[in-house]
């Protein structure tokens, strides 16, 4: 698998580049400007580890087609990343192929903290119907970024996917292949008394199948085993809000736990 990163500016030149075979390493030597975009382009699809900004772990990630572009963010659009993140004057960019042992294994199927709303072609991907006053720091894609922190809400790293109070609010992430998931993990936003929080929520599958489940009043890790099922992705809906006070359930992260289907 041949591989490239590019910084490429808001009218298309290409601001730095590097090519490897399998594995790719950029140094881009100036301070990004608005409009710029990192892309990453491959000779082939699959899974491969990516390191955007070495303020953000690198993360096994399934590229579907040959390239993936991620516009720099800046202003609001910056609040979900670390204040480290694409900051300063040198910045280091990797990209590899994922190697055998690191896909195989049972693991969280849903972690992509590269996500973004334009984004297409790397999954997993989130979206959701919709997102609190079309804010960065309520985006959907905040719900698989790995961040758990969850007694706060508003900015890093205390990120969340908020519903602007809707009832028929839905989240789904999608695989951009065939997965066996074989349970949910849900990180409710837990800033209470600001938050409020849902006793009961419903997963859809992509095979068709609905399952419900209760939840409770807490920041922890509520663990939502199902049988084990190939999909190609899954929808949080029917977000059944507590009788609370506050008007503001929110979700901090949803993680997917399975497979690459055989």
């Amino acid at each position: 698998m041949e591989l490239t990163l590019k910084v490429v500016d808001a009218d298309g030149a290409v601001l730095a580049s590097a090519t490897g075979g399998g594995e790719s390493f950029l140094v881009h030597r100036q301070s990004y400007r608005e409009g710029d975009r990192i892309v990453v382009e491959a000779s082939e699809a699959g899974h491969v580890v990516l390191a955007l900004d070495d303020a953000i772990g690198p993360t096994a990630v399934y590229l579907r087609g040959r390239s993936y572009s991620l516009s720099v963010p800046f202003g609001q659009k910056r609040i979900p990343y670390s204040p480290r993140a694409f900051h300063g004057d040198i910045h280091r960019l990797y990209v590899r192929k994922a190697r055998p042992d690191e896909v195989a294994p049972r693991r969280n199927l849903a972690l992509n903290p590269w996500d973004d709303q334009a984004n297409e072609t790397l999954f997993p991907h989130a979206k959701a119907n919709v997102e609190t006053r079309g804010e960065a720091v309520f985006a959907a894609r905040n719900a698989i970024d790995g961040e758990k922190a969850n007694n706060d809400h508003g900015f890093w790293p205390y990120t969340s996917w908020g519903i602007n109070r809707d009832p028929e609010a839905a989240l789904t992430v999608e695989f951009g292949r065939p997965v066996t998931v074989d349970e949910i993990v849900l990180y409710l936003r837990a800033d209470f008394p600001h938050d409020s929080w849902w006793e009961k929520a419903s997963i859809t599958f992509s095979d068709g199948g609905t399952c419900c489940f209760p939840l409770v009043k807490s920041g922890a890790a509520q663990c939502l085993p199902v049988a084990p099922r190939t999909v190609d992705w899954i929808r949080l809906h029917n977000l059944i809000k507590a009788e609370d006070p506050s008007p503001f359930p929110a979700l901090t992260q949803i993680e997917v736990w399975g497979r690459e289907a055989d």
